[in-house]
């Protein structure tokens, strides 16, 4: 099993490192991590561990920023001194949060669920996703069937079926229809995405939202990014960052 620690506290982390390595020895710790800045510019550049030991409350903030910032495909069990942040936690890849000051139990417990998850969907990988992917959807429900809009003064529906993409055009988050139809929205493209099935939108950048229906094809581009082509024509190129490549073609894989 690897594993990598995020805590800012250096002794905290090693002592929980000795701790992990006395539980199950055949552990790899890749790496001590202290900071947001830090995990995301690790999470982007190496192949994700098996396992994440991550505290809440780091340095330069709460953790919950990283997750905004890479895509976190590694199970997480969080440790922290505080039980105010269980539910986002849980929202977070999270499947144990362990209290400081965490004892040889706490931790042997956490690993075991972790291992043994793991197994169980190993073994009804016929019947279920892959355990990563399975833990990013945790929750997962259909998403909003249509969105209300105002054009021309009058209100109408658009059924989500009916969409694209939706995207920031001109500072204004924008639904584009298959008939290239176009509806601003009040929304923010976060609130947006927080509506939608994560099974059939992905959020490929900062400006963009896409409907699976609408990928014609993913292309590799310049410095490991991926420019993504739709089965309707886009004023600018829809590229996926280097951070969110192997995720999307998760997503292209696992449906």
């Amino acid at each position: 099993m690897t594993i990598i620690i995020i805590e800012d506290e250096v002794k905290t982390a090693k002592a929980l490192g000795q701790l992990i390595l006395s539980i199950r020895p055949d552990t790899q710790i890749l790496s001590y991590i202290q900071s947001i800045d830090g995990a995301v510019s690790y999470l982007s550049e190496n192949d994700q561990p098996d396992l994440i030991f991550m505290d809440i409350q780091l340095a330069d903030g709460l953790c919950f920023e990283i997750f905004k910032n890479v895509e976190v495909l590694s199970p997480v069990i969080f440790c922290t001194a505080f039980d105010d942040y269980a539910i986002e936690a849980f929202k977070s890849n999270g499947i144990d949060y362990v209290l400081k000051p965490f004892s040889r139990e706490s931790i042997a417990q956490a690993i075991t669920k972790a291992a043994e998850l793991k197994n169980f969907f190993q073994r009804n990988k016929k019947m279920m996703p892959d355990f990563e992917y399975l833990l990013t959807r945790t929750g997962e429900n259909k998403g909003k069937s249509s969105f209300l809009v105002f054009k021309n003064n009058k209100y109408q529906t658009v059924l989500t079926e009916n969409i694209a993409l939706f995207y920031i055009k001109n500072e204004t988050p924008t639904i584009m229809c298959f008939d290239r139809t176009e509806y601003q929205i009040t929304q923010s493209l976060d609130e947006v995405h927080k509506l939608l099935s994560q099974t059939q939108f992905f959020r490929i950048n900062r400006q963009y939202l896409v409907n699976f229906a609408a990928i014609r094809e993913a292309e590799h581009y310049f410095s490991r990014k991926l420019i993504i082509k739709l089965t309707i024509p886009t004023e600018e190129k829809l590229l996926v960052g280097k951070e969110k490549a192997t995720a999307f073609l998760s997503w292209l894989e696992n449906r």
